[in-house]
């Protein structure tokens, strides 16, 4: 059994393989105060409750955005789970020769969503991930990442929506039926989704401009499902592509 973690600033995503299947995930909020102690009894009692004894864990991976939390998880890991963690970091072999001007600056969420996405479906490819800010990135057909853009995400844009403007309410993220809201709260939504998807579609086919090609685009992360419906050019939904890299850079170096 492979334990993967995914540390972002807003979610901190958990899965389970037992050898190439997935077989258990959770997508819970990133807490950056929390203790080697909180950490570490909360991910031994995920595994007891999907009826995995801890003893039975091969290996612990991690990629974090998160450095203040990298230390805590690595004490709770070993503390509870008896497991020191592989983090993604600067020389470990992913695969992914990275073609920018600085790749050490590059997050390792994103060469590793590069890593599963050629391996899952080739290249050219563009992995669209909805966390905290969107990602675009760009894979050759090569396999090497080329670049990308970042935009706020939507919980960013949304909070600041709340903040700034007193009068209007939060609202469910759910797909309106039209872009002309009869009501503030289509309104909102038909601002922030049909907006966001336009976002991302528009970067998409500048994209596609500068590399001479249409290529497949594929999205992850929590919001990947609700945006991916109101694109024009998502084609397909992997909601764990980055604990799929994870599993597949962990077995290349260990």
């Amino acid at each position: 059994m492979l334990l993967a973690l995914d540390v972002g600033n807003t979610n901190l995503t958990v899965g389970i393989f037992a050898d190439k299947e997935l077989r258990a995930a959770w997508r819970l909020a990133t807490r950056h105060e929390q203790t080697s102690d909180e950490l570490g009894l909360w991910l031994r009692q995920l595994l007891r409750e999907e009826g995995i004894d801890p003893s039975s864990l091969t290996g612990v991976v991690v990629s974090s955005v998160v450095p203040p939390l990298d230390r805590a998880l690595e004490e709770g890991l070993v503390k509870y789970l008896r497991r020191e963690p592989f983090f993604i970091a600067p020389g470990v072999r992913t695969g992914v020769p990275v073609k920018t001007d600085n790749p050490r600056e590059v997050g390792a969420d994103r060469v590793v969503n590069a890593a599963a996405g050629f391996a899952l479906f080739g290249g050219p490819l563009i992995v669209v991930d909805f966390g905290t800010a969107i990602t675009l990135d760009v894979i050759s057909n090569k396999g090497e990442y080329l670049g990308g853009a970042i935009a706020p995400g939507i919980g960013i844009a949304c909070e600041a929506l709340f903040a700034r403007a007193a009068r209007l309410p939060r609202v469910d993220l759910t797909l309106p039926a039209a872009a002309i809201g009869r009501n503030t709260v289509q309104s909102m939504q038909a601002g922030v989704l049909f907006g966001f998807a336009g976002l991302v579609d528009a970067l998409v086919q500048r994209m596609w401009q500068e590399l001479g090609c249409k290529t497949l685009v594929v999205a992850t992360g929590g919001l990947a499902h609700l945006v991916s419906a109101a694109s024009s050019t998502i084609e397909r939904v992997e909601p764990y592509l980055t604990l799929i890299g994870l599993r597949i850079i962990y077995e290349r170096n260990c």
